[in-house]
């Protein structure tokens, strides 16, 4: 009889531990939002003719930066702020699938159009130096908030 209390009280002890741990923050679930796939694609156009513009190589469309900038777009949204969060992740995950030598970051808010988001960039001069450098590939994620807040992520590599 001693014997099954002293069991039953490690089972209960243990099923507490477990019940009350805490969960990890990669396992945190962000809503998707809608991708504004339009204001995407005027955006690239407009950042590749900027390059064309430069003599500077447009950049083509991948698919997986598109993955990742739309994860992070969807973060972005999920924490109401703009962020450069798990950057490294990022880039790790892309140079691991494409052999990048390169990988940079870009990200707005509040532009309800792509012209007024490039404007925005071109007139920063650390996201302009970015737009400008000798990438190959590109992709853009452009959402809106509830709130009706559009984020943007661009994410380039070489």
């Amino acid at each position: 009889m001693k014997r099954s209390l002293h069991t039953a009280i490690i089972a209960f002890g243990l099923l507490l531990i477990v019940s009350c741990s805490k969960e990890s923050v990669d396992s945190e679930v962000i809503p998707i939002a809608a991708n504004m796939v339009v204001v995407e694609q005027e955006l690239l156009d407009i950042v590749n003719a900027h390059r064309n513009s430069l003599g500077a190589t447009p950049l083509e469309f991948s698919a997986l930066a598109y993955e990742h900038a739309n994860l992070h777009t969807d973060y972005m949204i999920s924490k109401g702020t703009l962020s450069h969060d798990n950057f490294s992740s990022r880039a790790s995950k892309i140079a691991a699938e494409t052999n990048a030598k390169e990988i940079a970051e870009n990200v707005a808010r509040d532009y309800s159009t792509a012209a007024a988001a490039f404007q925005g960039w071109l007139e920063s001069p650390n996201h302009k130096s970015t737009m400008e450098a000798d990438f190959t590939h590109t992709a853009i994620s452009v959402k809106i908030s509830a709130a009706g807040d559009y984020f943007y992520t661009q994410l380039f590599f070489k």
